[in-house]
């Protein structure tokens, strides 16, 4: 990762800590105390961004590394490394975000009167994207009354699709930051170690597509994937500073076919293991799905392939 080759020069130190899987050195130890020392009054999150900072920790579009950095401040403190500051604000709560988007969901009175039209006779197709704009809420509470998954808050970089026929919402369309290690996907793309740890960004995983369920139109779903993922990659340079050339979800069998993904020419990578990413007895322990994969440009193994 790039936030982390500032330790690449210390390799001959001892370290006394290992956060996602790179080696925190005693020296880096003593900086970090240091620097709560020297901001007394700082709150964590100031101290994140001092971080940041000091180590130019930085995102490809600028900004701080600063989900990262709390994380590795807050590892550090629980294993007594370190000692910060108290929290100043409560724990973030998912479920009231939940609330909040059913109750947003339900006062907007949202119409669940049947769509039942060709394709040709839909009013045009708006695709918004609602990242923090006033219809998230919207957009959250929709998954999370209609999608069988309900609603999860992503981790890392992500966007969320909230598509309408006029001024009726007919879909949404969640998209995250890929699985780090997938082996029938990196087999596909033909990736080493060293091109996969550099490359992995550049991947987005469909982690939610809803089709409300009072919308009946025959070819919809492809459709709405081809359009989909014809602009995701600019989306995402809008919002994170790179592109992203390949798109991969995960279905269910037993509960789905991806009909909608394979008419809109996804392929069929394999399977997962079943394991997960903290399955450390290296047996099943959930549902194997199966892996669908799409390029977004025909040099995507190329592209995928620079170290």
């Amino acid at each position: 990762m790039r936030s982390f080759r500032v330790f690449a020069t210390l390799r001959d130190m001892e370290f006394v800590f290992r956060y996602r899987s790179q080696e925190i050195t005693s020296e880096q130890i003593g900086f970090i105390r240091q620097l709560i020392a020297a901001h007394p009054g700082a709150t964590r999150r100031r101290l994140s961004l001092l971080l940041c900072e000091a180590w130019g920790w930085k995102q490809v579009n600028g900004a701080p590394r600063d989900m990262v950095c709390r994380g590795l401040l807050l590892g550090l403190d629980r294993a007594g490394h370190i000692a910060l500051p108290p929290p100043r604000q409560l724990r973030f709560n998912p479920t009231t975000r939940y609330q909040a988007g059913r109750q947003k969901a339900t006062a907007l009175e949202i119409d669940t009167t049947p769509l039942v039209v060709a394709l040709r006779a839909l009013p045009p197709l708006e695709f918004r994207s609602v990242r923090r704009t006033p219809q998230e809420p919207l957009f959250n509470g929709l998954l999370e009354q209609y999608h069988y998954l309900g609603y999860k808050q992503p981790v890392g970089e992500h966007v969320k699709f909230l598509v309408c026929a006029g001024a009726r919402p007919v879909a949404c369309f969640a998209w995250s930051s890929s699985a780090h290690y997938l082996g029938c996907r990196d087999r596909f793309l033909g990736w080493s170690a060293a091109a996969r740890r550099k490359n992995i960004r550049l991947l987005a995983y469909n982690s939610r597509f809803l089709l409300l369920p009072w919308v009946e139109i025959r070819c919809l779903a492809s459709h709405l994937l081809a359009r989909m993922t014809g602009m995701l990659s600019a989306e995402w340079e809008r919002v994170y500073g790179h592109p992203i050339y390949f798109v991969e979800t995960f279905i269910d069998p037993e509960r789905y076919r991806g009909t909608c993904y394979r008419a809109a020419n996804w392929k069929v990578l394999g399977g997962t293991t079943g394991r997960g990413k903290n399955a450390w007895s290296k047996k099943p322990n959930r549902p194997i799905k199966e892996v669908l994969g799409y390029p977004l440009t025909p040099h995507f193994r190329d592209l995928l392939a620079e170290i």
